[in-house]
């Protein structure tokens, strides 16, 4: 089986290293000619991490990321509080990631493709999709280095101006909201404190300023302004102009300008996710107002979703692609948007409620289904200690691409290296009262764990 993947940020290069991983061949193609450089989508939510855990880059993350900062709130150039986003929640045995991560967009980007190369897959840049046709059997694309390869699936991961969307001739319905502009970018500031963050504004319009948040792995920060004019000069000298407006000349120095844009609320859902052979993901299916932090989060869930279907390869799987993971963007677009509009309309504590941006309520389970154990929701993590007393937990036995039985108090041991045998006591291969709580089981129960973390 060969998967051609158009577009490699996050959600291209997670969908790559999980086929890979698999022994599905891939090419990884991107019309960029070279890499991005700049923060974009910088909030990795706790559920992301726990899916970087799987795929074996978690602690690359941890190492080159940062917590949220605490955002110090100048008002006419004095200081009048101090807040962070969402506080900070100490992990527990059944949430190890309880809490948002902060790393830039590039620097994710270069930690998965150092793990994609790994299996021997690299990037191919200055290469995109330039159409394709498809059949029963397999997918025949021609790109603009003028090869024609012919693949199995083709998945369109290239973004909100997807050519694979377009060609498949998908609906992106939505509005962009030309009333609601604002100015991005990284840039260092010299007089202001790397550890913390800032907003700047006046007191008689408060809402109206420059945010500036520490980037790691550097001196830079990302900055925000809401615009109030047609006008947008995106350069160093335009941005220091805001700067001195709002914090006060002299304040901060602004230099190394790396990446600069002017964004708009693009609030769009495609109208489906997949003709045929061909699957769309990420921006491509999807894009979100970067409230709430949801966009480059729901893409690389959609490309843990999608691997392990595509490896499956039954039609019976390969369709509860898109009844998943449309429903859950659906449902993130209505919390992103709400957030943006109460921002917007001055609600100050509107970012600061974050429980459900953590993605970790994400259940795939009919509403209708009345078992006691529900399938379809993630499968918590809990400690486990072996028959020899040696420290382990779930999600060490659930990483890689396999499915794990959990067996709670079984009456005979399982000679399936795939199966975990959970007792309340030495009873079992595992001991572990915590799973039995967080998994709600009996003694008797079994519960398949999908290789994407819910319960099957």
């Amino acid at each position: 089986m060969t998967v051609l993947i158009a577009g490699a940020g996050p959600t291209g290069l997670t969908l790559a290293i999980d086929l890979s991983r698999r022994g599905i061949a891939v090419r990884l193609i991107d019309k960029a000619t070279e890499f991005f450089n700049g923060s974009r989508g910088d909030g990795l939510q706790p559920r992301t991490l726990e899916v970087f855990d799987d795929l074996g880059v978690v602690d690359e993350v941890l190492r080159q990321g940062r917590s949220m900062p605490l955002m110090k709130i100048y008002m006419s150039g004095e200081l009048v509080g101090e807040r962070r986003m969402a506080e900070i929640t100490e992990p527990t045995p059944d949430i190890p990631y309880p809490n948002a991560w902060m790393l830039g967009q590039s620097r994710t980007e270069k930690i998965l493709r150092d793990k994609l190369a790994e299996y021997g897959v690299q990037v191919e840049l200055d290469t995109a999709i330039v159409g394709f046709t498809q059949d029963a059997d397999s997918v025949i694309a021609e790109l603009s280095t003028g090869e024609t390869l012919e693949v199995d699936y083709l998945v369109g991961a290239d973004g909100g101006r997807s050519l694979v969307r377009k060609h498949l001739g998908i609906a992106f319905e939505g509005t962009t909201d030309e009333s609601i502009r604002t100015l991005l970018g990284d840039v260092a500031a010299d007089g202001l404190d790397h550890d913390s963050g800032y907003w700047f504004a006046g007191k008689d319009n408060p809402m109206s300023g420059i945010a500036l948040t520490p980037l790691a792995g550097g001196d830079q920060f990302q900055f925000g302004a809401p615009l109030d004019s047609d006008d947008a000069d995106t350069s160093l000298e335009g941005l220091q102009a805001l700067v001195d407006r709002y914090a006060g000349p002299g304040v901060a120095k602004l230099r190394d300008l790396t990446w600069s844009t002017v964004w708009r609320p693009n609030v769009r859902l495609a109208e489906r996710f997949r003709v045929g052979r061909v699957f769309i993901a990420g921006d491509a299916a999807h894009v979100h107002p970067p409230t709430g932090g949801q966009g480059l989060n729901t893409g690389v869930q959609d490309a843990y979703n999608l691997g392990w279907k595509l490896a499956d390869g039954r039609e019976e799987v390969l369709a509860t692609y898109e009844t998943e993971r449309r429903t859950n963007a659906m449902r993130v677009l209505g919390i992103s948007e709400d957030l943006m509009h109460e921002h917007v309309e001055g609600d100050e504590s509107a970012m600061e409620r974050g429980e459900n941006t953590r993605q970790l309520d994400v259940s795939y389970r009919d509403p209708s289904d009345t078992r006691a154990i529900t399938s379809g929701d993630r499968a918590p993590d809990a400690p486990l200690v072996d028959a020899s007393g040696n420290k382990t937990r779930l999600f060490d036995l659930f990483r890689g691409p396999h499915q794990t039985l959990l067996r709670f108090s079984p009456t005979t041991p399982s000679t399936d290296n795939r199966t975990v045998d959970i007792g309340r006591d030495g009873s079992a291969a595992y001991t572990s009262p915590e799973a039995f709580a967080h998994y709600h089981a009996q003694d008797g129960d079994e519960i398949l764990i999908r290789s994407d973390g819910y319960l099957a």
